[in-house]
């Protein structure tokens, strides 16, 4: 059992503990305590990482991780990535290529935050709406 699944099992079992959530379905007890599954924990985690290499925080260490891809879209956010493609199907689950699917579809107000403070309340509202 992946480590993953191991913790999203105890979550799972720990918000079953819970008296008056105890027949509810996980994505209702999770959504009724404000949770985040494991999957949105971690895409939240990571997208934060990118924010911080995008806006300069990590510029040593994270100075050619990602390639920004030139947008003409209006509705979009303007800071897009460019997804790059690999003949290793392994090379999909890299950091860089979850990363970029998730941050291009970030709405523009998420994306252009002046500060890492603004970015996690505005990622976390956007997140909301997803659970």
């Amino acid at each position: 059992m992946r480590d993953m699944d191991l913790l999203e099992h105890v979550q799972r079992r720990a918000t079953k503990m819970i008296r008056w959530l105890q027949y509810v379905s996980y994505e209702d007890r999770l959504r009724e305590l404000e949770f985040f599954s494991l999957e949105k924990r971690r895409l939240w985690g990571e997208v934060i990482a990118a924010f911080q290499y995008l806006k300069g925080a990590c510029e040593k260490a994270g100075g050619g991780l990602f390639i920004r891809a030139c947008s003409n879209r209006v509705r979009s956010n303007d800071f897009k990535l460019k997804e790059s493609r690999f003949v290793l199907d392994s090379r999909k689950n890299f950091f860089t290529m979850r990363v970029v699917r998730d941050w291009n579809k970030l709405p523009r107000e998420v994306v252009d935050a002046p500060s890492l403070e603004f970015f996690k309340a505005r990622f976390d509202g956007a997140l909301r709406k997803l659970v």
